[in-house]
């Protein structure tokens, strides 16, 4: 028998790895086959007559460019099923991947500015969570995100909306375009969030500069960075996030497809984890960039040069920025201990 490339070795390690998703838009999991299957279901024109046309659609040269698409596809989604059918295929496909705990973010706005209820998108979500916990073992939370391309006002008022329901929605958080909507925009809704007791975070220094990091530490008080990249340009804000610990919710193959690097050599994950940041891989919007949480671990795995030792602290900073439990966290770190003892 053939001694196992170091390669092959690797890629067995990672899809044994226990995972946790932080950075996750469940509308970004929408893939070409449930597309074309809601959209007959629910009798609605799409823009494109094949898989292979929608596949080849996503071919992005910046975060406007996907977002075009990406609400175009959103279109599809119209009832409570279509919400359980979504959420349910990304949590069967993850559970395959070792993903122990998911926290899912969602943009009701892109639903309820084209009529779609508030209670429809987010009933429909939270019954797929539900029986992904007991029918898959993946365990998870919701977060709500504002889409900082509207405006304050309307986030207020979807902030509103989801007052009755905290029970099930965790967290709030900031997303779609970033350019020209700074944190501080939001800076209102998120003072409300946190007294209504959500959890914070925020897209920012994807494309945005590091200015927009430092608003949302400072202005929304985040939990956790969503992305981060830029962050690195700035010394003061590295240290900043070091000494507070702050997560950054890495996504690799978004930021190859979108353009934020150009190589996956030149992605700066490698460079996080040395600088002492408390970095995470994600998948971001998988139908669209090309990957799960396994595909996106490989890549960036091959492309860096991750060993085993530096794939196994990306798992621990996942586990340790998640908003799961003492007990549901100190059983997922004894896990990852074990199979690290185990390899």
């Amino acid at each position: 028998m053939p001694k196992a490339e170091p390669q092959d070795e690797i890629d067995l390690f990672i899809e044994g790895l226990p995972k946790v998703e932080l950075h996750l838009h469940i509308e970004g999991s929408l893939e070409p086959e449930l597309m074309f299957e809601l959209a007959q279901r629910n009798k609605l024109e799409i823009p494109f007559k094949s898989v292979e046309e929608v596949r080849a659609a996503y071919d992005f040269s910046n975060l406007q460019d996907f977002l075009d698409i990406y609400y175009q596809g959103m279109n599809v989604l119209q009832k409570e099923q279509d919400f359980y059918d979504l959420t349910y295929a990304y949590l069967s496909q993850v559970s395959k991947q070792n993903v122990m705990h998911t926290e899912i973010f969602f943009d009701p706005q892109g639903h309820t500015e084209r009529g779609v209820p508030f209670e429809t998108v987010l009933n429909g979500i939270t019954r797929a969570l539900e029986d992904g916990r007991t029918k898959l073992y993946v365990t998870s939370s919701l977060i709500m995100c504002f889409l900082r391309h509207l405006s304050e006002e309307d986030a207020m008022k979807t902030l509103e909306q989801a007052l009755p329901y905290k029970d099930k929605i965790l967290g709030v958080g900031l997303d779609s375009s970033e350019m020209g909507h700074p944190p501080s925009k939001f800076a209102r809704v998120f003072e409300k969030a946190r007294e209504e007791g959500f959890r914070i975070m925020a897209h920012a220094g994807e494309e945005g500069p590091p200015e927009y990091v430092w608003e949302a530490l400072d202005q929304l008080q985040v939990d956790r960075i969503d992305h981060g990249n830029r962050s690195l340009e700035d010394e003061k804000l590295v240290a900043r996030l070091v000494k507070d610990g702050t997560p950054l919710t890495v996504c690799p193959l978004s930021n190859l497809k979108l353009c934020v690097v150009k190589d996956l050599h030149d992605h700066p994950l490698k460079k996080m984890l040395d600088l002492g940041l408390k970095a995470t891989i994600n998948s971001d919007d998988p139908a669209y960039f090309g990957g799960y949480m396994n595909e996106n671990y490989k890549a960036v795995a091959h492309a860096l040069n991750l060993d085993k030792d530096a794939l196994l602290t990306l798992a621990r900073n996942g586990i340790e920025a998640g908003f799961l439990d003492p007990v549901g966290k100190e059983a997922l770190l004894g896990q990852l201990d074990g199979y690290a003892k185990a390899a």
